[in-house]
């Protein structure tokens, strides 16, 4: 008896072993995934500058690896905390020199990172994006600002497309062997209300599958999001906001990207490498 509706992922040209590195990027989800290939052995970089949900964001932060631009869009709060337009709230300090430096240092190490990486790991959560009213800067985080500084606009596949084909021309000359992996996140952005969230992760998804159409040697589809709707369509794969998905969820989309991009050997090391790392996270108490 058949009792899921189970997608069919086609073999890449390409697979994933612990040689490799890899460099994650986007949304929250960006950061399940990253984890689990972190405590199974491999070496990463997940979200340098921490999490990044639409597309033109994600591919602006990555011009800056590939130019280490300095950031000029920062700016001071009410209670002069400074903070960048383009990143996350982690790299916010008490003064506009320790900001830059910070940001100067992440994406430092992040252009180091990326030239040497051998695959880089997309995630793509919406197709809303919000500029600054004043002078239509693209803004990654607001930063609790008001809301009357912003305005929202919905990107369409061809925005995302025309501006994705430029940076992925500039990232093959920056490391000619590196592969992209892209995906949509399985998380429904609920402010966003749930029939616009529909219409923003169907503009994702024809862009991503534009995009690796036209590179087929480049870049690859990972259906995160198709595997959350149709093979995991339950509520005990939620979590209790009933919007992100359980822990159970994140293993089994694990488990299927493993089964896509990796032989047998480098599962059976995946799963030594796992229980090493959750057998360090136990102390041992002494009283």
């Amino acid at each position: 008896m058949q009792l899921q509706t189970i997608i069919d992922i086609p073999k890449p040209a390409f697979q994933i072993s612990h040689k490799d590195r890899l460099m994650f990027v986007g949304s929250c989800f960006a950061d399940n995934i990253g984890q689990k290939f972190t405590t199974s052995g491999f070496q990463t970089l997940v979200n340098p500058f921490g999490t990044i949900y639409n597309p033109a964001s994600i591919a602006t932060l990555l011009l800056r690896c590939i130019s280490e631009r300095e950031c000029t869009e920062i700016f001071p709060d009410d209670q002069g905390v400074w903070h960048s337009w383009l990143h996350h709230s982690r790299f916010s300090a008490p003064s506009s020199k320790e900001l830059q430096q910070r940001i100067a240092q992440a994406t430092h190490e992040a252009t180091v990172f990326l030239a040497n990486a051998s695959v880089l790991c997309v995630t793509l959560g919406t197709a809303y994006i919000y500029r600054l009213e004043s002078n239509g800067m693209l803004v990654s985080n607001c930063h609790k600002q008001p809301d009357q500084l912003f305005r929202r606009e919905r990107m369409t596949p061809y925005d995302i497309v025309d501006q994705w084909q430029i940076l992925l021309q500039l990232l093959q000359a920056l490391n000619p062997e590196l592969r992209i992996i892209i995906t949509v996140s399985p998380i429904r952005h609920k402010r966003d209300g749930l029939h616009a969230n529909q219409i923003s992760k169907g503009i994702l998804l024809q862009a991503a599958d534009e995009i690796c159409t036209a590179n087929t040697d480049l870049c690859t589809y990972f259906p995160s999001y198709e595997i959350m709707l149709d093979e995991l369509r339950d509520y005990r794969f939620y979590a209790d906001d009933m919007i992100h998905p359980s822990e159970l969820a994140i293993e089994y989309i694990w488990q299927r990207l493993q089964q896509t991009y990796m032989n047998t050997r480098t599962i059976d090391k995946c799963l030594k490498q796992q229980k090493q790392w959750r057998g360090s996270q136990h102390r041992t108490i002494i009283e």
